[in-house]
């Protein structure tokens, strides 16, 4: 039988490196359209039984659409836990070449899983709440200039790209809307979601976007996921302080905000929250406990087709 091959590939904004085991072939392409074709012709001729590519800000995208659609199996892994793995071996220089041997490595070795693309809907929505992230983000930076300004033509320059920007949030928010309004299952998905005390609109699109597995991991895979789940650090005799680490940052950040409303006005968070606090856990610890149950109701309703209800996990 034919030996199984395993492809790396490190993507940048002009190159992709690729590096096949066990043959150690490597070759490079340029990442504009024509490229792309040589890529999939030459990765078709080999037929490796995975191909492994780092999630880098958005480059990937195109390149696994590209491979997926040429029937080719592919997956986009985490940075952090290729670097991880790199330093495991030893491999602490770092050009393109390295990366793309270190990622076919990563692929023989470890085999992560690969996982379906998200259809273009998908994809077009988390940019849609990517974008509307980076504008709340401007919004803030600029309230926080208009507080220190005192010239009155500075303060209405302020004032003006501030009312720019909220109309541009407007804007990504109705097509947000309009987006998950018009798939019937997302639909569900969106009404299942809010019925739950603390999850907006805002909350629900960034779920939704950002979080395709809710709903088909168990509730110790989502909360590893997200970077909810304390990790433990002992060593020997020694008991360290369990904290969270990893994960996907933007759906914490939604989680956090919608956590802070739940405990205030959702009976099952809030209950919780308090029992947490009674037993003399930091405002800290408890809030972020308080964001992993609340991860694992949201899991289980959309598992079960079930709107919330104060006995769910």
């Amino acid at each position: 039988m034919k030996t199984p091959s395993y492809v790396g590939l490190d993507i940048s904004k002009s190159f992709i490196d690729l590096h096949q085991l066990p043959q150690g072939r490597n070759a490079r392409f340029e990442y504009e359209q024509e490229g792309l074709s040589k890529l999939v012709t030459f990765l078709k001729k080999h037929k490796p039984a995975l191909i492994v590519l780092e999630a880098t800000g958005g480059y990937e995208a195109q390149v696994a659409a590209e491979l997926s659609a040429a029937g080719l199996v592919v997956a986009v892994v985490n940075p952090r836990q290729v670097r991880d793995f790199a330093r495991a071996l030893g491999k602490l220089a770092k050009t393109d070449a390295i990366d793309a041997a270190v990622l076919a490595r990563f692929a023989q070795d470890v085999r992560p899983e690969a996982r379906k693309l998200p259809e273009p809907e998908e994809q077009n929505l988390k940019a849609t709440v990517s974008r509307r992230r980076q504008l709340v983000e401007m919004l803030v930076a600029e309230k926080n200039r208009l507080s220190r300004a005192t010239l009155q033509s500075v303060i209405d320059s302020h004032e003006s790209t501030i009312n720019f920007i909220q109309s541009k949030i407007d804007d990504l928010d109705r097509q947000m809307q309009s987006t998950i309004q018009n798939s019937p299952l997302w639909s569900a998905k969106d009404e299942l979601l809010k019925s739950v005390p603390g999850i907006g609109d805002k909350t629900a699109c960034a779920l939704l976007a950002q979080l395709p597995e809710l709903g088909k991991l168990n509730r110790r895979q989502i909360a590893s996921l997200v970077g909810v789940a304390p990790m433990n650090r002992d060593s020997g005799l020694m008991r360290g302080k369990r904290s969270i680490t990893g994960g996907r940052k933007s759906v914490r950040n939604a989680l956090y905000m919608a956590t802070t409303a739940a405990r205030r006005f959702n009976p099952t968070i809030k209950a919780f929250y308090l029992r947490l606090r009674d037993a003399g856990k930091s405002y800290k610890v408890a809030l972020v406990a308080c964001m992993r149950k609340l991860l694992i109701i949201l899991n289980a309703m959309l598992k079960h087709q079930n709107t919330f209800n104060q006995g769910v996990a």
